[in-house]
């Protein structure tokens, strides 16, 4: 837990957690506990770069391969629970990349490897199976699931307590 005897609004967004920033912004999405923590950083945060595939990682494998810039790749799988999205070589290259974190709206694999990376990463579940390889889907366009829409720039905001979405023009307090 951060702790600032000014109180939160002296720290910087990205050093808050999820409580204080919900207290901030109370208007603030917050994502349905539906996400289970699956990568070796249970706190990050960054701008969202959005997503939507079906069953089929190419695009993810393609973005993650891209400078993430501390970053969260938001992969919306249409919730589906038969395949993964994402597994240790695609978490290896979001590490390496500079991506803070992966919340997927789908299923990972490899939860071993997963949790020994320094990436934070959200899913509904773990799958064996991997996905398929055609290519598709689409980038930088609103996702919606889990009672949230995520918009590509949204501010990204996850820990132990929940994932909150800031608008993009959210700024660290005075």
């Amino acid at each position: 837990m951060t702790h600032n005897p000014e109180g939160p609004q002296h720290l910087p967004l990205a050093d808050l957690p999820t409580t204080d920033l919900s207290d901030l912004y109370p208007d603030a999405p917050v994502v349905a506990p539906l996400f289970r923590e699956f990568g070796g950083r249970p706190r990050f945060t960054g701008r969202a770069v959005t997503l939507r595939v079906h069953e089929n990682n190419p695009l993810v494998r393609e973005t993650l391969s891209t400078p993430g810039e501390g970053r969260v790749l938001v992969v919306d799988g249409g919730g589906s629970l038969n395949c993964a999205l994402l597994g240790g070589q695609l978490g290896e290259l979001g590490e390496r990349g500079g991506w803070a974190g992966v919340i997927v709206n789908g299923c990972v694999r490899d939860t071993a490897e997963l949790q020994g990376l320094n990436l934070g990463i959200r899913a509904l579940a773990a799958h064996p199976r991997r996905s398929g390889k055609q290519p598709g889907g689409e980038r930088d366009v609103p996702v919606t699931f889990a009672g949230v829409t995520i918009h590509p720039g949204d501010r990204i905001s996850a820990d132990e307590d929940g994932i909150l979405i800031l608008p993009p023009d959210a700024h660290d307090p005075a």
